[in-house]
């Protein structure tokens, strides 16, 4: 095992910080594993793992966020919001097939209940799994196309009235991706990349697989590797690829880090939006949520946070408002029922004064 922890700007409180994350960093197995922290702009970032590592810095190669890419996807609507281009209350069927016979309930659907989880639909359509099941720790989503998504989702018949209930679903937010797509006139990968990606300097995040050498390889438990994700038509719920370094980039965005405040000022009107308690749900409305985020409390103050895992990696995003505490964490296994990677990089936000 070949271990780093780097401080990449000089500050006080640095190498107390490095020590935290080289703790931190035992209690994870992994063949890769970063850890990074941003506090008000500084840099600690520790690398490690049980893999030899490659030419190519643990830092520098782009992991799968999986459902850690929701965050994207909400602050895109956001700024799309912010820019009058379309309404959180606009109906999702009337953007994407205009006068075409739907569900009363799938027409009641509107881009915030399918961002939120309160739309009615399942988490993957219903004629998802005969197709992916066969697949299912290779490639569950590639067959599953665009056009199948969409098609699925207005023929839909929501278990709930929506807006009534929560419900996790990748399916929605893939929808919500069709759907601001056909809003706009631009394919996804573009308006993601125009809307959020450039104009917050994220140069080393994408949603497709880059050069070899550059994406990071995941594995099952017993360490064999599995392919790239193809996310097919879910790409909004999980296709984001990203480097730890960029992921901090984007934390930082929305805490007033290292990048500053954006100067646009529709999307410094997003970045506090999704940061904006919208729901409680839960025993006693215990787990309250923002457009994109989990909030919890801590002792030093809510926490906004989000986690995702692929075939074969994991990745973790969050950040305590208005304190300049931002953490990143990606790891090359895949999630299991004793895995201890989200909970070793939640504690990092939780419990760091």
């Amino acid at each position: 095992m070949t271990d780093t922890t780097t401080a990449l700007a000089t500050a006080p409180g640095a190498p107390a910080t490095a020590r935290l994350l080289a703790e931190a960093a035992r209690a994870v197995d992994a063949p890769d594993l970063v850890l990074a922290v941003s506090r008000n702009g500084v840099r600690t970032v520790h690398t490690g793992g049980s893999a030899e590592p490659g030419p190519v810095p643990r830092e520098l190669m782009a992991y799968e966020l999986g459902s850690a890419s929701k965050p994207y996807a909400g602050l895109l609507l956001a700024r799309l919001v912010a820019q009058g281009r379309v309404r959180y209350e606009d109906r999702a069927a009337d953007l994407l097939a205009p006068g075409f016979p739907v569900h009363p309930a799938v027409r009641r659907i509107t881009l915030r209940h399918l961002l939120t989880h309160t739309s009615g639909l399942p988490g993957l359509p219903a004629d998802f799994y005969p197709q992916a099941v066969p697949r299912w720790s290779t490639d569950p989503y590639g067959g599953y196309p665009a056009d199948r998504v969409v098609r699925s989702f207005l023929r839909a018949r929501p278990r709930h009235r929506p807006g009534t209930r929560w419900r996790y679903s990748n399916f929605a937010v893939s929808v919500l991706g069709h759907t601001l797509a056909a809003a706009t006139g631009t394919p996804w990968e573009v308006l993601l990349h125009q809307q959020v990606l450039a104009p917050l300097g994220l140069d080393a995040t994408r949603v497709r697989p880059g050069p070899d050498g550059t994406d990071a390889v995941g594995h099952r438990r017993d360490g064999t590797p599995v392919p790239a994700l193809d996310t097919g038509g879910f790409t909004a719920a999980g296709a984001v690829r990203a480097t730890p370094l960029d992921l901090l980039t984007f934390l930082e965005a929305h805490v007033g880090g290292a990048a500053g405040s954006p100067t646009d000022s529709s999307l410094a009107a997003a970045l506090t939006e999704v940061t904006r308690p919208v729901l409680r749900r839960g025993l006693r409305h215990a787990h309250t949520h923002t457009l994109t985020w989990f909030q919890h409390p801590s002792p030093y103050g809510p926490v906004l946070f989000h986690a995702g895992a692929t075939l074969g990696q994991q990745a973790f995003l969050g950040f305590r408002p208005g304190t300049g505490l931002a953490v990143a964490a990606t790891a090359t296994r895949r999630v299991h029922r004793a895995d201890t990677f989200v909970a070793t990089a939640y504690g990092l936000l939780t419990e760091t004064p």
